[in-house]
């Protein structure tokens, strides 16, 4: 009889290894009524037809996209391709979501350490937590103003060029101020000149733009609450000395 049924079914032991799960969950499924074998032989052997098959190898496809075994069984109760590949799809989207937010944190914290050499504890939980924080730039920038500031505005957690532009101006006054050389200097009036010109392909033409941001990044308590990236204020004095006033990075 075990000779017939092998003939046409498999047992528990050969699905576990043609599907790459292990025996303990084929028998879990059984149990809780999921998957459930055509035939047992006596002994209490179990044998799977190729229906059975194709049903454990749905619900290994439905878990892989982190569907829970009840969900999963009310997906296969429905027979709907369209709910599985919904399920896919929304399960991809939440995992790019989560992926592009890491890279993003990665990124800024890659940004730090260049401008700060060391990093700590504080400043990932500092960053995480500005990043989740809901930003109210309503009361700073007109609608417009906010439009060119999103898709112009170097940010912490951007790897182009123009963040490394910026984050090594700041490193530039940073050794200026150390070595106590002046914004007059050549060496400060370079500096200077290499801000204006970012600071022109920042912002554009638009000097009501460029008054608007300076105002709140001299603010400590605007760019913290619009999380942008804290300056010292003698960075901000290097620059106030300037003929315009230019715009460090966020």
């Amino acid at each position: 009889m075990e000779n017939e049924e092998s003939a046409s079914y498999l047992s528990t032991g050969e699905i576990s290894k043609i599907l790459n799960v292990s025996v303990r969950t084929i028998r879990y499924y059984d149990q809780i009524g999921l998957v459930q074998p055509s035939r047992k032989a006596a002994g209490g052997k179990r044998y799977y037809s190729k229906e059975n098959i194709l049903m454990l190898q749905k619900i290994i496809l439905l878990k892989s996209l982190n569907l829970s075994l009840e969900d999963s069984r009310s997906i296969l109760a429905e027979q709907s391709m369209a709910a599985i590949l919904l399920a896919h799809k929304s399960l991809l989207s939440e995992e790019m979501e989560h992926l592009t937010n890491s890279l993003k944190h990665t990124q800024s914290l890659l940004n730090l350490l260049d401008l700060k050499a060391t990093l700590q504890w504080e400043d990932l939980i500092s960053l995480v937590a500005n990043a989740e924080k809901e930003k109210d730039w309503n009361q700073y920038f007109t609608v417009e103003q906010q439009s060119n500031l999103k898709s112009q505005l170097p940010k912490l957690e951007g790897g182009d060029k123009t963040t490394k532009k910026w984050i090594n101006i700041i490193k530039r006054i940073e050794l200026c101020l150390d070595n106590g050389v002046s914004p007059t200097s050549l060496e400060g009036q370079l500096i200077l000149e290499d801000v204006d010109i970012l600071s022109e392909e920042t912002f554009g033409d638009d000097p009501k733009l460029v008054d608007a941001f300076w105002k709140v990044r001299k603010s400590p308590e605007a760019s913290g609450e619009l999380g942008l990236y804290p300056i010292s204020l003698a960075i901000i004095g290097f620059l106030e000395m300037t003929v315009k006033k230019e715009i460090p990075p966020n």
